[in-house]
Order: C-alpha cells, then sequence, then structure tokens
C-alpha cells in the first residue's frame, strides 16, 4: 500500500496558495558592495519565491520594488514581509502552469510574525 501512495501523489504545484512570509533581507544582503545591495535583495526575494512555492516564474509587484528601493541602493530593511500568491499560468504558450506574484505587505512591527496561509477570495 505504501508503495501505491507514492505513485499516486499528488503534486502540491498544482494548488492555487496565497501565504505571507518575513523575508530576513539583513542576511542576504550583508558584505555585499554598498551599490549592489538592493540589485542583489531584489534577486533574493525573487529567489526566496522560487524555493517557498516551487515556481520557477516569479512576477515581483511593483509597490515591492518601491518598498525595496524605498531608502536607497545602500540601505536595504533589515526585514520586509511579503504576500506570495501561486497563480495559475492562462496563456496557452506559457512554459509554466503556475507562476508566483509577491506582493509587498506593509507592518508596523516583526515582532511575533509567523508564516500564514491567507484565504485570497
Amino acid at each position: 500500500m505504501a508503495k501505491d501512495q507514492k505513485n499516486t501523489k499528488r503534486s502540491t504545484l498544482a494548488d492555487v496558495v496565497t501565504r505571507e512570509y518575513t523575508i530576513h533581507m539583513h542576511k542576504r544582503v550583508f558584505g555585499r558592495a554598498l551599490r549592489k545591495r538592493v540589485p542583489h535583495a531584489v534577486k533574493a526575494v525573487k529567489e526566496f519565491a522560487q524555493k517557498a512555492m516551487g515556481t520557477s516564474d516569479v512576477r515581483l509587484d511593483p509597490a515591492l520594488n518601491k518598498a525595496l528601493w524605498a531608502r536607497g541602493v545602500k540601505h536595504i530593511d533589515h526585514r520586509i514581509r511579503v504576500r506570495i500568491a501561486r497563480k495559475r499560468n492562462d496563456d496557452e504558450d506559457a512554459k509554466e502552469k503556475l507562476y508566483s506574484y509577491v506582493t509587498y505587505v506593509p507592518v508596523a512591527s516583526f515582532k511575533g510574525l509567523e508564516t500564514t496561509v491567507v484565504d485570497d477570495e
């Protein structure tokens, strides 16, 4: 019976889900050259979303980009709260069936925040 379950295991990638995460940006840009900190942070957010949602197609919201660049190229916030939504790709000629859309969530404090599943209805 265990072998049958392994073969019929459903891919979790097919699920359309939205979650909120706190990304620790400081550990991703610490030691980085000053003029490359925010460009590297943008890449780190994409990499985080790929790993968290299992999709290679990651799209960033313009508000998130603006929030990352708010303090200039050298200074980035230590943490950032994001909402990552895994959505179905409606294009017929798309390579991937799913994509991740990352949006910025402004918070007053990061104390006690955990990863949460958001009802996206």
